[in-house]
Order: structure tokens, then C-alpha cells, then sequence
């Protein structure tokens, strides 16, 4: 196995005539230490069936293909798409027939798609610009999903991994903390990157777990860490107050999940918004 280094990365991109793209958020991975680390710390095992979305040259997915059983790759651009097999079996050797690449949108692609085998991890160079968005479809879509590592940007992964109280916990933070526990896992600096961003990115490491509620629908709960966190210097009774159909009901909602009415999003944990969306009133929008 050999991975691809700076010259190897660029010689493929000439040859496919490919130039990395801010609009599908392309930033290629040329240092094969930083891919090195990103496989450690996913902490693989042969029986993992790795999702890897945005492969690009294929940097990561020559790391991944000899610790795990089989790694999906998911592509949007058809020219990378269609030469990432090649790339593969070029560097890869035995480890080339664990692959299935498909060329896809991420955040439209289904279990169906992804049926065999189901994936258990899923581990990748996020696009900056659908990082967040693709992580949540694909965790709603796969529930054969144990685990994974993102690398996104830093502030995302800020972001995504803080907790009630934090400057930084929001929307993303609590819906991640639906599906999963997670972890900061290191900062990767810009120069492992072609064309290099001018911000830092972060690893984002998960474990998915039960949810919080078995009887309330995800989307009731969403709807509930949407509308608390649209105005964020409004308390819950206030922020609710559309949601419940009034800001009566949205306190009465608070009340019996044993939520301050007072209380601002940024301090509630998913359980908590979880137990306001079990709570909604009979009769309110919320409700149904």
C-alpha cells in the first residue's frame, strides 16, 4: 500500500484535469502522515464498513481500504468518481476489491444505496460547506451507523461538539447529540491540504447510542431545538411561542418537562428538548 504524496496528488489532478472547486468545497489531502492519523484515530476494525464521502483523489481511501472490511465511497463529481478505481488499484493492490464507489450527491443517498454491505463507520474529509448538513442526513439514513471521525472546520467542529452552556452550542450540537456522543479529536493545520484553506480544520469523533426518546419523533424534537435556537436571547417561553401556538401553551410545555419557562436554548440539553417535544400540549402544532 502507498499512499499519495504532494507530487502523486498533483500529477493526478493534471492528469484527470481536475482543479479543486469552492463551490463542492475541494480541498485534496496530500500529506499521508495527517491520513495516517485521521485512520488511527476512527479506530477501525476489520469487521467495519467504512462510508467515506468526497474521496476526491482517493488520499483517504487508500488509508482506510487495509483496516477495514470494505469502504463505500461516495462522490459527487463524476471525474473523480470514475477515477478513483483506477487510482485504487494503481496503489492498493489485494485491497482494491473492497471498494464500492458510487457516484452520488451525499446528502441525497440512501440505505438502499449503501445495502452491501451496511456501513458501520463513517470516516471522511468533509466539504466545508455541507459538512454539517451531510453528517445529519447520513446519520437519520444509515441507523447501521456505529461510529465515525469528520474532519470539518475547525469552528464546526467547535461547534458540533460543545455542550449546554457553551458559546458555541446550537443547532448542530444538539441534533449530533441526538445520534451520538462526540468528541473533539485533534486540529489538523491548513498545510496538509491542495489548494490550501486559510482557516484550520478539526476532527469531530462520535459513538452513536440509543436516542434520547423512543416516544417522540425526531422531527418534533428538531422542530423544538430549531425554533429555541432562531432567537437565542429570547427565553424558551418566548422562542417556543410558535411552535406551541402561543406563549401560554409553550410555557405549560416547559412546565411539565420540568423546564424553567425562563430558560434560554443554550442551556438545555437534547434530553431536555426532547421532553418539551413530548410535552406539547394536545390540540397545539406542536402536537401533531
Amino acid at each position: 500500500m502507498s499512499l499519495l504524496g504532494p507530487a502523486e496528488i498533483r500529477e493526478l489532478a493534471a492528469r484527470l484535469g481536475v482543479a479543486p472547486t469552492k463551490k463542492l468545497g475541494q480541498n485534496f489531502v496530500h500529506d499521508p502522515n495527517t491520513v495516517r492519523r485521521i485512520v488511527t484515530a476512527a479506530g477501525l476494525t476489520p469487521d467495519d464498513v467504512v462510508l467515506e464521502v468526497g474521496p476526491g483523489l482517493g488520499s483517504l481511501t487508500l488509508g482506510l481500504l487495509p483496516v477495514a472490511g470494505h469502504v463505500h465511497a461516495v462522490e459527487i463529481d463524476p471525474v473523480l468518481a470514475g477515477a478513483l478505481p483506477e487510482t485504487v488499484a494503481r496503489h492498493a493492490g489485494a485491497d482494491a476489491g473492497r471498494l464500492t464507489v458510487h457516484q452520488a450527491d451525499a446528502l441525497r443517498v440512501d440505505a438502499a444505496e449503501l445495502a452491501d454491505p451496511a456501513p458501520t463507520a463513517l470516516v471522511a474529509n468533509l466539504p466545508y460547506n455541507v459538512a454539517v448538513p451531510v453528517v445529519l442526513h447520513l446519520l437519520a439514513e444509515l441507523p447501521s451507523l456505529r461510529h465515525g471521525l469528520v474532519m470539518v472546520q475547525k469552528e464546526v467542529a467547535d461547534r458540533l461538539v460543545a455542550g449546554p452552556g457553551s458559546k458555541v452550542y446550537g443547532i448542530p450540537s444538539v441534533k449530533l447529540a441526538w445520534y451520538a456522543t462526540a468528541r473533539g479529536a485533534g486540529r489538523v493545520p491548513p498545510n496538509v491540504f491542495w489548494p490550501v484553506p486559510n482557516v484550520d480544520s478539526g476532527l469531530v469523533a462520535f459513538t452513536c447510542h440509543e436516542r434520547p426518546r423512543a416516544d417522540v419523533p425526531r422531527e418534533r424534537v428538531f422542530a423544538v431545538v430549531d425554533a429555541a435556537f432562531a432567537q437565542r436571547r429570547k427565553t424558551l417561553r418566548a422562542a417556543l411561542a410558535g411552535w406551541a401556538g402561543g406563549a401560554d401553551r409553550a410555557a405549560a410545555a416547559l412546565i411539565a418537562a420540568g423546564v424553567d419557562p425562563g430558560a434560554r436554548g443554550e442551556s438545555l440539553t437534547v434530553d431536555q428538548f426532547a421532553a418539551i417535544a413530548a410535552s406539547a400540549p394536545v390540540g397545539t402544532p406542536a402536537a401533531k
